[in-house]
């Protein structure tokens, strides 16, 4: 979670809006988010003159997700989380537009994202983090961050997308950047959005090259049915289809990491949970639902009050902004029993628990979920089935200084056959 920065007022620094993305809390943010949830669940307070209120309980936050009333603002230039109007990140497309234009988009890239494409990198998938295993075991020790949770998700989104692997690492660093960017300005200081500007242009000048080398010799990749939807008579314009090549590198790209890398730690921290899921793998799918609610890799969403609306009894006048503390609803002790514990059968049998929000709900859900679902699985199948211990070097994980999304920065670990 990201450290305010020095430029911002002492009261803004002590303000509780602030507290929740104090970088002191990274390694336990939890303790603080039950905190302010019971102190004020629908918290309103100021910044800079904008109104924006923390939604920390599940049902709120289930209310304001599925609300039309709420989306994000950013075409009537009236969102707090960026009220300069600055959308030079090349994730204004798909990512933060609203119905009608969202509904169109989403149609749009629906028709390529399908299940199929799904199956068909599942092989491809499995030979990769199997190759990724090998070099581990051998190597007795390894950053589970470096060596597994970034380069899986890396490769599979360059694969779809029609990207050649010698510029994996380029995206990578492009994904890093923008991913950091994608917080409240606020939270940002002068250098990271000159920084997420400059890795939009530079992606944004990637795209268009390989765009016009996809029109010339198209493949099966999302890029080139991308362009074929543009060329067709449901046309995607050009800025459009660029845009949403920014957002399906970074919402491919950064959840996955941070589900991978979050569930890895939650695995070693708990033994006895380790050991269920080492004695009945079919636990797996489950197991990594309750990896996304228990350390989710999204920790806020931020909306914007459209018109004038209600939620909990809290007034929402237009341009007023809704932070929802993802991490907090995803513990919310209405809604989950002992909602702190991990437990990895908790999404298992025929009344499994609430729906987690680690993917949102409503109309603007995870385009990419069925993706991160599908590399978290294979990843936990293999790393079970091929070693007999995980365990943690040194005891305390280092965090991204990030706030959005939330992940491990380095994870050492142990681990033998």
């Amino acid at each position: 979670m990201a450290t305010v920065p020095a430029s911002r007022s002492a009261s803004e620094r002590r303000s509780p809006l602030l507290a929740a993305f104090d970088a002191a809390r990274q390694v336990d943010p939890y303790s603080t988010y039950r905190a302010i949830r019971e102190a004020d669940p629908l918290a309103g307070h100021d910044l800079a003159g904008h109104r924006v209120t923390l939604v920390t309980r599940h049902g709120d936050t289930a209310a304001v997700l599925q609300d039309p009333a709420f989306g994000h603002g950013y075409k009537e230039n009236i969102s707090p989380f960026r009220p300069d109007g600055d959308a030079d990140d090349g994730l204004e497309s798909l990512l933060r537009s609203d119905p009608p234009d969202h509904t169109r988009l989403r149609r749009l890239v629906s028709r390529t994202f399908t299940p199929g494409t799904l199956v068909e990198l599942a092989p491809d998938l499995t030979s990769f983090v199997a190759g990724l295993l090998d070099a581990a075991l051998e190597a007795g020790e390894i950053d589970a961050i470096r060596a597994l949770a970034r380069p899986v998700p890396t490769r599979m989104i360059c694969r779809l997308l029609g990207v050649p692997a010698a510029d994996e690492k380029i995206f990578g660093e492009w994904s890093e950047t923008l991913i950091r960017g994608i917080d409240p300005d606020f939270l940002l200081t002068p250098d990271e959005i000159t920084e997420r500007r400059r890795a939009a242009r530079e992606l944004d000048a990637y795209f268009r090259d390989l765009i016009a080398r996809v029109r010339v010799r198209p493949g099966t990749d999302l890029v080139s049915q991308l362009v074929a939807i543009h060329l067709g008579e449901d046309a995607l314009t050009e800025s459009e289809v660029l845009a949403l090549c920014a957002v399906l590198l970074v919402a491919g790209h950064e959840t996955t990491v941070n589900l991978i890398g979050g569930g890895v730690l939650a695995l070693v921290q708990h033994p006895d949970q380790l050991a269920l899921l080492r004695a009945d793998p079919g636990l797996i799918p489950a197991a990594v639902e309750e990896m996304l609610r228990h350390d989710s890799p999204v920790q806020f969403i931020p909306r914007t009050a459209l018109r004038d609306t209600e939620v909990g009894g809290r007034q929402f006048r237009r341009g007023e902004g809704a932070l929802l503390l993802v991490g907090s609803a995803n513990r919310d002790p209405d809604a989950f029993d002992e909602p702190d514990r991990f437990l990895v059968a908790r999404y298992a049998g025929s009344t499994p628990a609430a729906r987690h929000f680690a993917f949102g709900t409503g109309v603007h859900y995870c385009l990419g979920a069925p993706l991160a679902r599908m590399e978290a699985e294979i990843i936990f199948r293999l790393l079970l089935e091929r070693t007999s211990e995980l365990a943690l070097i040194g005891s305390t994980p280092t965090y991204r200084n990030q706030s959005i999304i939330r992940g491990l920065q380095t994870l050492p670990l142990r681990l033998a056959a």
